[in-house]
């Protein structure tokens, strides 16, 4: 244990890094709470989407992280924002006409649409719940409408009201003129229709913790801040749910950084201190513009493990969060074989070299071997030249290529094969183009056909790799990049692929031999 934490207070992996800072704030004594705390938030107005994982994701690896250094126990709560008014109804939900009369009513006091649970709120906190558990997080869960009526808010809620003219300096600097004339930090809830008001607010009495109000009829109403009677707008309760709960760290998205110092101030003057924080960058789609849940133009959960599995996931999320990247369906094959790639690196690694790789952080540093014995790209080209209806044509080949494995002795590969299939139906076939090749092209490939029929060298697919890159440079490939591309294009109908010695040993030399033949012919591009 002396050994791993003398490297992770070195290691320069992400997590450590901001595990370290965090322990810094708990360098002269440890938290009189008795733990550390870490947050998640979580807006449940519809599903959990991929940007919940990624942040409950990495808030995990940080966690764990913080772990290897410091003795200091450690908390995660997700917390649900289910006191918020639904402002608009969801296009996805069962008739949605019946849930026109409930707009601006907190989404736990909105009826649940699909009739499971006691309100909508109730029915989406239950898929965040079961999205959280279905991927093994540990997590507390705390929804806010508990949180406000429960009473556990009321003494910051009481505090705001003392503090409101300080809280309300810090945002009227942060809105526009017109917007200043009706702001308040409060949102009562009429004490008659359950809606969510966002009207002046007449009068806080700090004295007696009520807040006094006209509502939309011109009626004056008078209700205590504390009980669930009100909520705070959503700037200032972020802060006030860190000074709540003496939250340590949260991380959030580039969108909210401007907002931050705003948070911080906000917990600063209801008496809290404000929590580390890590702001990552946001995901792009395939045109390079920002993801939007309304827009739709990223990818969900569903849809990525339609293709691989949670890890290749947790593995994309790992790689340089403070850059923005594309998460797009050809960013998924890359990440399966790269993260298949560092588990398999990982067993020989010495300890800062494990601490480093990624595999450390998705697996709590008890990566499991990795049973990928082909790449998703190989069983991509394969399941493209055969093309596969369904995994068990590739187990064919597989056995072939490894008579020791199965199914049943190597699920991660079985998932693969499965995967690739999906992935092979749904963006490769549409889009395969073959051509024809030039004449040195095809003198190159005549000969590579006529060297593998003469090939007694078995499946060793780095000996079958040299053989091709033989081949390119006796034909003056320059760079040898070139020869791979037409090999792809002529035969697979894409420009790139895998490393084509493994495709061979995998596919088989006769029937690469015959493959060669067919593009030779035109039977391909035809």
């Amino acid at each position: 244990m002396t050994r791993l934490r003398d490297a992770a207070l070195t290691s320069k992996a992400w997590p450590f890094e901001e595990a370290r800072r965090l322990a810094e704030r708990y360098e002269t004594a440890p938290p009189a709470k008795g733990h550390v705390l870490f947050e998640t938030g979580y807006g449940p107005s519809g599903l959990p989407h991929i940007g919940t994982f990624g942040e409950v994701a990495r808030t995990t690896m940080i966690r764990r992280a913080f772990e290897a250094i410091s003795d200091i126990p450690t908390r995660l709560i997700c917390f649900s924002d289910d006191m918020d008014g639904m402002r608009k109804v969801p296009d996805n939900v069962p008739d949605p006409v019946a849930l026109r009369d409930h707009l601006q009513k907190p989404l736990t006091s909105v009826p649940d649409p699909f009739g499971t649970h006691e309100s909508f709120g109730h029915h989406n906190n239950a898929m965040l719940r079961r999205f959280l558990d279905t991927f093994g997080f540990q997590y507390e869960f705390i929804s806010a409408t508990d949180f406000y009526r429960s009473g556990r808010f009321d003494a910051v809620l009481l505090r705001a009201a003392e503090r409101y003219d300080a809280l309300m300096e810090v945002m009227l600097a942060s809105l526009r003129e017109e917007r200043q004339q009706t702001y308040s930090v409060f949102l009562p809830i009429h004490p008659e229709t359950g809606r969510v008001l966002y009207v002046p607010i007449r009068h806080v009495d700090a004295r007696e913790g009520t807040v006094t109000f006209d509502d939309e009829a011109g009626r004056e109403w008078t209700v205590p801040v504390t009980g669930g009677n009100v909520k705070l707008q959503w700037k200032p309760d972020f802060g006030a749910r860190w000074a709540a709960l003496d939250v340590d760290f949260e991380m959030f998205g580039k969108d909210h950084s401007t907002n931050a110092p705003i948070y911080d101030r906000i917990c600063e003057i209801l008496g809290g201190r404000a929590p580390d924080h890590y702001v990552y960058e946001l995901f792009l789609d395939e045109n390079g513009e920002k993801i939007s849940k309304s827009k739709g133009n990223g990818l969900t959960i569903d849809e990525w493990l339609t293709y691989a599995g949670a890890e290749s996931l947790s593995y994309f999320m790992f790689q340089k969060p403070k850059t923005a990247k594309r998460l797009w369906w050809d960013v998924i094959p890359k990440a399966v074989d790269e993260y298949h790639q560092q588990l398999r690196a990982f067993p020989e690694q010495e300890l800062p070299a494990q601490l480093a790789n990624p595999v450390w952080h998705i697996h709590a540093g008890q990566p499991p071997e990795s049973g990928m014995l082909v790449s998703f790209a190989a069983l991509l080209n394969l399941a493209s030249v055969v093309a596969a209806p369904d995994r068990e044509r590739l187990w064919g080949f597989i056995r072939r290529y490894a008579p020791d494995a199965a199914p049943e002795t190597h699920p991660d590969l079985d998932a693969a094969a499965e995967g690739a299939v999906r992935y092979f139906r749904d963006f490769v076939a549409p889009t395969r183009v073959y051509r024809l090749p030039d004449a040195r092209e095809r003198a190159a490939m005549a000969d590579l056909a006529a060297r593998l029929q003469a090939w007694d060298g078995g499946l060793d697919a780095e000996a079958l790799q040299s053989l091709v890159f033989a081949v390119g440079r006796a034909h003056g490939f320059e760079p040898l990049r070139d020869w791979f591309r037409a090999l792809y294009e002529v035969l697979l109908g894409a420009s790139a692929g895998p490393r084509f010695g493994g495709f061979i040993a995998l596919y088989g030399v006769a029937e690469t031999v015959a493959l060669i033949d067919r593009g030779l012919a035109g039977d391909l591009a035809a």
